[in-house]
């Protein structure tokens, strides 16, 4: 009977070990082994497996694996996490991660711990979603820095809300996107989502839990958003927010000729237009070769419709076919008056006669359009592929010169998979105080290019880098002075020039909210102080 208990006291003493080697992880090599000693250590996973996951990101374009992954249930996690690594001995870099959504390693921290935003409980205060429709006040709706823009629309349409600004995708956390900047067909009329923001937590790279505001500690306010997460972790946003409509009258307008193209977009984002116009403005450049070895349908076009664009393209002799994109929102009672404002707009715009295509569709299939593109793309196997991206801020003085040295120059005999996007946004509605940048040329008006390329192999990924590098070249010997949005530059140089005149702020911003340059390093702004005393010990 003895031997008995002491048999099954061996075994139940095993069991709990693996359950506690499970909860209390191995210490990785290239951590302080102390943090494995702390409260929030039963967090953090060292697993090969859970390492791998966050080693790279959308892009595919980088590898970089972490010591570890932290899965935080609150934002005081987060907080002490930062803390810990802000006054060790040997600092190691703290990257947030949503959706690893960046596309050249930005997300990723080789050395460190990923904190795996979406991890954090639904249970939290700051993990909710919460609509504010107080009577006599501005409504908006407060949301954690992890949650989906999609979630964030299914909350506030509870109460005929949404928020007025939408990236075209809306798989990306709310802390992402205000990291950059928020872009998409709204942003003519209200500004980028960072613009649309009234208060914000913040976790600097102290570990210091901070709200923020146009009033309250407005200098981490303003740095955070467009931030590309260089001065802390946004854990909550509160977001202003409009009535919803329930349907969206849905076009596009094919154009042969660039200049006319880009004439009625800006004609459409101007304050003549807008009052009574569209609610949202984008536009696409479709080579003329993808025609021929493209797609022989989309989820807008049908196969006749991209059959007329193919013969309006040969007929004319263009390197690429254009697209206006837009959009009036109506309720069901509105239906004869949205007729009668669309007939009126496009009475006053010089598409190709007849290549007018609509579709009329809900508000909520409208801003989630790209699900559909990304399901049928995930079914064929390219969605999961290297992004190669390419996204930049043009001038509105050199959109035409662009054009002619990109599309129907660089790439004129080219058929890359992926989408170019090419519309116009007003500059007044952007506030400089932010960090985001667009072109320093005294414009009203600058042009958002996007090259969303998809690498189908491994040559892709090098013609397609290569091409990036060319249209920069361009860029820069003829001084178009473009700016990247979702920025990649490999030396600080580059980032110097990337940001200007407010690099010296940045600079001192990151000096006080983040000394020791912990945060987001994937962007590789600010080189890390261990680096700085290795360099001087070396000296």
């Amino acid at each position: 009977m003895a031997r008995t208990r002491f048999v099954a006291l061996a075994l139940v003493t095993s069991f709990l070990s693996v359950v506690a080697g499970q909860l209390r992880p191995l210490p990785a090599a290239g951590l302080p082994g102390d943090l494995f000693n702390q409260g929030i250590a039963s967090r953090l996973r060292t697993d090969r497996d859970t390492t791998a996951k966050a080693s790279t990101d959308f892009g595919q374009m980088v590898r970089a694996a972490p010591e570890a992954v932290f899965h935080p249930r609150a934002p005081a996690d987060i907080a002490e996490l930062i803390r810990f690594s802000a006054f060790s001995p040997a600092p190691f870099p703290v990257a947030p991660r949503g959706q690893g959504h960046s596309w050249h390693g930005q997300s990723l921290a080789p050395g460190g711990v990923v904190v795996d935003m979406r991890s954090m409980g639904r249970g939290h205060r700051a993990a909710r979603i919460n609509v504010s429709t107080a009577a006599g006040a501005e409504p908006y709706v407060d949301a954690g820095g992890q949650q989906l823009w999609a979630d964030v629309l299914r909350a506030t349409l509870r109460h005929g809300l949404a928020p007025r600004v939408w990236t075209d995708y809306l798989r990306l956390t709310v802390g992402g996107t205000l990291s950059n900047a928020g872009i998409g067909g709204q942003a003519f009329r209200h500004g980028p989502q960072i613009a649309n923001v009234h208060e914000l937590d913040v976790i600097t790279g102290t570990g210091e839990m901070v709200t923020c505001s146009r009033d309250k500690n407005s200098d981490l306010f303003f740095a955070a958003l467009g931030g590309l997460g260089q001065f802390g972790v946004i854990t909550r946003a509160r977001i202003r927010l409009e009535q919803a409509p329930k349907r969206v009258r849905w076009v596009r307008l094919a154009y042969s000729d660039v200049a006319m193209f880009t004439k009625d977009q800006e004609f459409l984002i101007s304050n003549q237009a807008s009052h009574a116009g569209f609610n949202y403005v984008e536009g696409q450049v479709q080579l003329n070769r993808s025609f021929i070895e493209g797609p022989k349908s989309t989820p807008f076009f049908s196969t006749t419709n991209l059959s007329r664009l193919a013969s309006l393209g040969s007929r004319t002799r263009v390197a690429a076919i254009y697209y206006i994109e837009g959009t009036m929102y109506y309720n069901e009672d509105t239906t004869i008056s949205v007729d009668q404002k669309m007939e009126a707009v496009l009475d006053q715009l010089n598409f190709e006669p007849g290549f007018v295509f609509t579709k009329d569709v809900t508000y909520v299939q409208f801003l989630d359009r790209v699900r559909e593109e990304e399901r049928a793309l995930r079914s064929a196997s390219v969605w999961e592929v290297p992004h190669p991206w390419l996204n930049l801020f043009v001038p509105r003085s050199r959109i035409l010169d662009f054009d002619t040295g990109v599309f129907k120059g660089l790439l004129r005999d080219a058929n890359p998979a992926g989408v170019i996007l090419m519309y116009p946004m007003n500059k007044d509605r952007w506030d400089d105080r932010m960090t985001a940048m667009t072109p320093t040329a005294d414009e009203d008006v600058f042009y958002a290019v996007s090259l969303l390329w998809s690498a189908l192999s491994a040559d892709d990924v090098e013609q397609l880098e290569k091409m990036n590098e060319l249209v920069l070249d361009l860029c820069a010997r003829t001084g178009m002075e473009c700016k990247q949005y979702l920025p990649h530059h490999t030396s600080q140089d580059g980032w110097q020039q990337h940001f200007g005149a407010k690099w010296g702020k940045i600079a001192e911003l990151k000096a006080k909210y983040d000394p020791q340059t912990i945060l987001s390093r994937g962007h590789k702004i600010f080189p890390s102080r261990a680096a700085d005393v290795v360099g001087v010990a070396t000296a």
